[in-house]
């Protein structure tokens, strides 16, 4: 007897990108999906391994699971050359080769999974420990990382959520990631890989 398949399998590069899917998908009602059968894999050479070697290893689970993902970093994945969406095309090119068909999709966080995290929500300066989120965002603003009125994510996502986490104290943990999974609407984040991460599941799980 064949095996029933799994609703998604999910291949990212680290821990902190597992943790935020396992808990976004906790919550199918908010991402306008049913809930669904997932299993999350994490690539050990992370973002460059996703690139490289990402489509053959989500080959072997095609008749296993209806649908995958592929997920990572464009800074640390070696292909800073391309563009996110150069880098999603191709790779979804060889996925589809793969078997895959339009079963699949491929995700490229730019620069780097922090930009799912920067929001006006209150929830992210409690996560990093700040008081409140105007302390957090005057702090951003004086050190450089946000330089205009209505911007609410640093450019550089990475080293503003480091250095927050330093003038607070914080060790860096996937607990702050998964906080942030966990509390913040998700219609606050803008970013364009998060979209289509929301968009596909819709697509894929949405309710009829």
């Amino acid at each position: 007897m064949t095996p029933e398949k799994q609703d998604l399998v999910i291949l990212v590069a680290d821990t902190d990108c597992k943790v935020v899917l396992a808990n976004l998908l906790k919550r199918p009602q908010s991402l306008g999906i049913r809930s669904i059968s997932c299993e999350i894999f994490k690539m050990p050479q992370r973002d460059s391994g996703c690139r490289t070697a990402g489509v053959e290893f989500l080959r072997n689970f095609l008749n296993q699971f209806e649908y995958g993902l592929l997920i990572y970093d464009r800074e640390g994945s070696g292909g800073e050359a391309f563009t996110a969406v150069e880098l999603e095309e191709k790779s979804e090119k060889n996925l589809l080769r793969s078997g895959w068909k339009d079963r699949v999709a491929t995700i490229v966080i730019d620069p780097e999974l922090e930009a799912w995290v920067w929001s006006d929500s209150p929830h992210v300066a409690d996560a990093m420990n700040w008081d409140n989120p105007g302390k957090l965002r005057t702090w951003l603003c004086e050190k450089g990382y946000l330089t205009g009125k209505e911007q609410t994510k640093p450019v550089r996502p990475k080293e503003a959520f480091s250095a927050a986490l330093r003038k607070t104290g914080t060790r860096p943990s996937s607990t702050i990631f998964k906080k942030v999974a966990e509390k913040v609407s998700l219609s606050r984040c803008t970013d364009r890989a998060f979209s289509k991460l929301k968009d596909k599941l819709v697509e894929w799980f949405g309710k009829e």
